[in-house]
């Protein structure tokens, strides 16, 4: 397939981006410096989240929305998502999935209660995690695009290890065999591509959790 992903230089668009390679998909870098993507073999398009149109979409069968940014910019993840579903409903032939967060997870059968409401989740990442839930709302009142989001588990862990394996819930906090809500950004982006193979999460949110070393 041809994938665009959106963010390709960060750690979990760079992980997710040599997993995609290693399956032996057409990838392309969407970043805003070219300069920092390591492989002179992928192609690049330079161009800034904000920048993008319908027509960029358009050349990918799917795009990876691996944009991060700090706490003090949460607010851009609902920016980047309004405009990557406007212009996706330009391209309807391109599927959007969605790096997300675990904070929006239901901690609670009733489904009442995010894991970012809790007492114990930490007040450095609440913007982000407010703004990656926010972008979810705007995904699942959206019409006419194809998109999937993907939350991983609450220690999302960038120095972990590529187990190969990992377990899948729907949009409920899970944990692992120990209690323990983990996943490595190795595992996960396992996960990514598997989805992008299998499409099984066709306009739906899934969380991923994977055991630890």
């Amino acid at each position: 397939m041809k994938v665009g992903i959106i963010g390709a230089t960060g750690k979990a668009g760079n992980l997710i981006l040599k997993e995609a390679l290693k399956r032996g998909h057409k990838v392309t870098a969407i970043v805003r410096d070219s300069q920092k993507v390591e492989n002179p073999d992928v192609p690049v398009l330079e161009k800034d989240v904000f920048s993008l149109t319908s027509e960029d979409l358009a050349l990918f069968d799917v795009v990876i929305n691996a944009f991060g940014v700090p706490p003090e910019k949460a607010s851009q993840h609902v920016e980047a998502g309004r405009l990557l579903i406007d212009s996706l409903k330009e391209a309807r032939d391109t599927r959007l999935i969605v790096v997300g967060g675990a904070g929006s997870l239901f901690v609670d059968e009733a489904r009442t209660t995010r894991l970012v409401e809790t007492p114990e989740f930490p007040e450095a990442f609440k913007s982000v995690a407010n703004g990656q839930a926010q972008n979810l709302a705007v995904l699942e009142a959206s019409e006419g695009i194809d998109w999937t989001f993907l939350s991983p588990a609450a220690f999302f862990d960038p120095e972990g290890h590529r187990t190969g394996r990992y377990q899948k819930g729907d949009d409920g906090f899970i944990v692992n065999s120990k209690g323990k809500s983990y996943i490595s950004y190795a595992d996960y982006a396992i996960a990514l591509v598997d989805e992008i193979e299998s499409g099984e999460h066709k306009n739906k949110r899934f969380a991923v959790v994977s055991e630890s070393y």
